[in-house]
């Protein structure tokens, strides 16, 4: 007489143990390679956001949220394809927060993605051809295309009166999407591009690269490259050979690595990189400085805001199947709803438990438009006294 109440109890202790599995999370990363030192904050921004939504307790009903690391190495596509095989058929995320880099990015939705229907949100990829790649929906990210950040470039040479230019790139999707929408953006508005040349990451020397720029001269150098590889090769070259002591940096080279390199040797060069002044720009810099880390890193307030989108979806779906909860991503990133910012997860959480609205701003005010395209901010800033200052924001 008892066997079906202890059934019946056995069942239940199995539905709560299911309930209370941990939910795993992708960081795919460029944990290693040209990116490195720029990865190392952007993750931990990512997992700033999971521990938040893990320490509510109100996510799902209570479960805990757990980041498993995968390498991509920004720039070897087979061993970014291969890292998230791993996350997803054997560490069984449910979601990716990554990757770094445009090319790693391509690989993986081609070859992981859309295979396995899983979600990723990019921090950082920013190459205009990911804005039309077929995604089945299950991409997206919080960084702005480079056709963007192309139009910015060119609205502040022109603002500061640069009238040519030179332009070197790294030799992959990032660098060659991204010189080809400063070159075009820049000579639509006036300006002139005296040589496009690529380079090559990893080399010793960049002399000869240098060399041709240098000779169809140029007011400044664009380096759309890397700030621990070939970018910095390239600007020792400059400044030993005296060919460039000015250069335009966009995102790949804004990093406290460069300025520590380089230091007032490269004082009045110009970088861009995604940001806001935001409201929550600065509440994300205060979390995370109690962390011991910087919040206003580049692409730090990007990864915290993959990591929250991601949970946030789920809990909004009540599901972490990401065939359901893709669906919900933009309708908790748009409005209308309440705003979120950094450190207010749990409230977000709360109020879609309740069946509520919220417009998630975050720490880079992130705005979805298109096919799940950010709108994206941008900053400006200059090094003096050998340090990125902050000009203005766009």
């Amino acid at each position: 007489m008892f066997r079906p109440l202890i059934l019946a109890m056995a069942t239940a202790v199995v539905a709560t143990a299911a309930q209370a599995e941990d939910v795993k999370i992708g960081m795919l990363q460029g944990f290693t390679g040209p990116t490195e030192s720029l990865v190392k904050p952007m993750a931990l921004g990512g997992e700033l956001a999971m521990q938040e939504v893990s320490d509510s307790g109100l996510f799902l009903g209570g479960r805990k949220v757990v980041s498993i690391r995968g390498d991509s190495t920004c720039v070897d596509a087979a061993a970014a394809t291969a890292a998230a095989e791993r996350l997803v058929t054997s560490e069984n995320v449910v979601g990716i927060n990554g990757a770094t880099c445009s090319g790693a990015t391509t690989a993986v939705l081609n070859n992981v993605v859309r295979a396995n229907g899983v979600v990723m949100i990019s921090p950082s990829a920013t190459s205009p051809a990911l804005s039309t790649i077929d995604d089945g929906g299950y991409f997206f990210r919080t960084a702005p295309s480079d056709a963007r950040q192309g139009e910015i470039i060119a609205k502040i040479l022109d603002r500061r009166g640069i009238k040519s230019a030179a332009l070197t790139y790294t030799n992959n999707d990032y660098g060659k999407g991204l010189a080809d929408a400063i070159q075009a953006a820049y000579e639509k508005a006036g300006g002139k591009i005296t040589a496009v040349a690529a380079h090559e990451d990893g080399k010793a020397d960049y002399s000869a690269e240098v060399g041709a720029l240098s000779a169809a001269g140029g007011d400044v150098l664009i380096v759309a490259g890397y700030l621990d590889q070939g970018g910095k090769g390239i600007i020792r070259a400059s400044l030993d050979s005296g060919a460039f002591d000015k250069f335009i940096l966009p995102d790949g080279m804004v990093g406290e690595s460069l300025t520590d390199n380089f230091g007032t040797e490269i004082d009045g060069s110009i970088g861009t990189n995604p940001g806001t002044d935001s409201p929550g720009a600065g509440m994300l810099a205060e979390l995370a400085s109690a962390k011991d880390f910087k919040g206003d890193d580049p692409y730090v307030p990007e990864g915290y805001d993959a990591s929250a989108l991601l949970l946030l979806a789920m809990q909004s779906a009540n599901s972490t199947d990401s065939a359901v909860y893709k669906d919900h991503i933009e309708k908790v990133a748009n409005a209308p709803g309440e705003k979120i910012f950094p450190g207010e997860l749990a409230k977000g959480l709360k109020i879609l438990s309740e069946g509520g609205d919220i417009d998630y701003v975050g720490g880079s005010a992130v705005e979805l438009i298109g096919p799940g395209e950010s709108a994206g901010n941008f900053r400006e800033t200059e090094v003096r006294n050998g340090k990125f200052e902050t000009v203005k924001y766009h």
